[in-house]
């Protein structure tokens, strides 16, 4: 069983490469030319891995998943306000990898993207909030 100091160290490592998905989210869509299915794809990573932090933190196991709304139904085992506050963020699951491969490709428009990037920063601040963490 790994110890709180593991714990802490792995739900920070969740958090740090969170941040790095949602910068480059945002730095895509100030850029001239915006790429929105890379926006939203890194949107729906940064989202994704909060959950999962908050989901480390509580040792709550998961399995490998780009599906948010099963990561949110994960954390609602410990916090059903995840489930109300967020279902949401279920719009950015299809980002994780259906518009990733030609075979379901489309690009999201660029108001598609500002709001996945809104929904992101919601789920961010709310894991970030429930997980006692200040940024």
């Amino acid at each position: 069983m790994p110890n709180d100091k593991m714990i802490n160290h792995l739900v920070e490592q969740w958090i740090k490469i969170a941040e790095r998905d949602l910068l480059t989210a945002a730095q895509g869509l100030q850029a001239d030319m915006i790429i929105t299915d890379t926006a939203c794809f890194h949107c729906q990573q940064a989202a994704e891995k909060y959950l999962k932090a908050f989901l480390v933190k509580e040792q709550i196991e998961f399995t490998k998943t780009h599906n948010i709304m099963s990561l949110l139904n994960l954390c609602a085992t410990v916090d059903d306000s995840f489930k109300k506050t967020l279902s949401e963020a279920d719009l950015l699951t299809d980002y994780a990898v259906e518009i990733r491969y030609p075979d379901e490709w489309y690009e999201p428009t660029i108001e598609e993207a500002r709001q996945a990037f809104e929904i992101t920063l919601k789920v961010k601040y709310f894991v970030l909030n429930k997980l006692g963490v200040e940024r």
